[in-house]
């Protein structure tokens, strides 16, 4: 190798910092798609795994070696049948990115006026309602806790949901674009001390969503009628109508301004990577 040939190694070209960006972008979307799930605890066991077979490779370790020659030879065939379900959500999800969905989803601004509709109607009703409008950190988990409907949003069918003594009522609504998820799930409570001590419930689980997710969680207090919104831990009483409307326009992947995810590493690539 020549002088020359060493220093290309240090001075790549534009298409090179194009392949490493796009790589990475890759890497973050499939790292969203797996968190909080099944799947982040195996990769995590096949990292061990792997550190295990690097150290005895180190120490000279043969039978251990060979054990994980073995382990790894269908290593392969084993994680394909172990994340089956996950593959199987994952190509489900990139068939749902936004550039595939253009022709058929719901207009944004439609959206944003059937979930908007629906609370306020909710609020002049003092029904008491939780609806959760997924980010990029998706929402999956939370969704399987409840009853998956898969069903256009709609303020009607939302108003339904929530109708008192409905089976559906005590639980949240998950919203993906223009589609309800599922109802009546479970939303962790919040874990940061909330100073204010008249919350129920409901609040509580939507600033908790909202701390461990990049979702917005919109809350309709059943004592006061009284409109909430929390994001990124922090919850907003008393919403108006445009702020309502505002806050809703912001939720889920589909949104153009500047929201970033709530995960911590590499917000700055993802915001700058992320698909239109």
């Amino acid at each position: 190798m020549s002088i020359g040939d060493l220093f290309a190694l240090f001075a790549p070209g534009w298409l090179d910092i194009l392949e490493i960006l796009i790589v990475a972008a890759l890497l973050y979307r499939i790292l969203l798609f797996i968190q909080r799930t099944r799947a982040m605890q195996i990769l995590l066991g096949g990292l061990l795994i792997a550190g295990i077979y690097a150290v005895a490779r180190l120490l000279g370790l043969d039978l251990m070696r060979s054990i994980m020659d073995a382990v790894f030879q269908y290593g392969a065939i084993a994680a394909l049948v172990i994340f089956q379900p996950e593959i199987r959500s994952t190509l489900a999800r990139l068939g749902q990115a936004r550039m595939l969905q253009l022709f058929s989803r719901l207009g944004e601004s439609q959206v944003v006026e059937e979930i908007a509709g629906a609370a306020e109607r909710l609020s002049g009703m003092k029904i008491g309602a939780l609806i959760a409008m997924e980010g990029d950190v998706g929402l999956d988990e939370y969704a399987q806790t409840g009853s998956v409907l898969r069903a256009r949003v709609s303020r009607v069918l939302l108003g339904a949901i929530f109708t008192p003594n409905s089976p559906l009522h005590d639980g949240a609504v998950i919203v993906s674009g223009d589609t309800i998820k599922a109802a009546g799930a479970i939303l962790p409570l919040n874990r940061a001390p909330v100073p204010d001590r008249t919350l129920g419930t409901r609040h509580r689980a939507a600033i908790g969503l909202s701390e461990e997710t990049d979702a917005v969680v919109v809350v309709v207090s059943e004592e006061t009628g009284r409109i909430s919104v929390a994001t990124r831990g922090v919850l907003r009483k008393g919403v108006d109508g445009a702020g309502l409307r505002e806050a809703i326009a912001g939720a889920g992947p589909r949104a153009t301004g500047n929201r970033e995810p709530a995960t911590g590493a590499g917000r700055a690539l993802a915001r700058a990577l992320r698909l239109p």
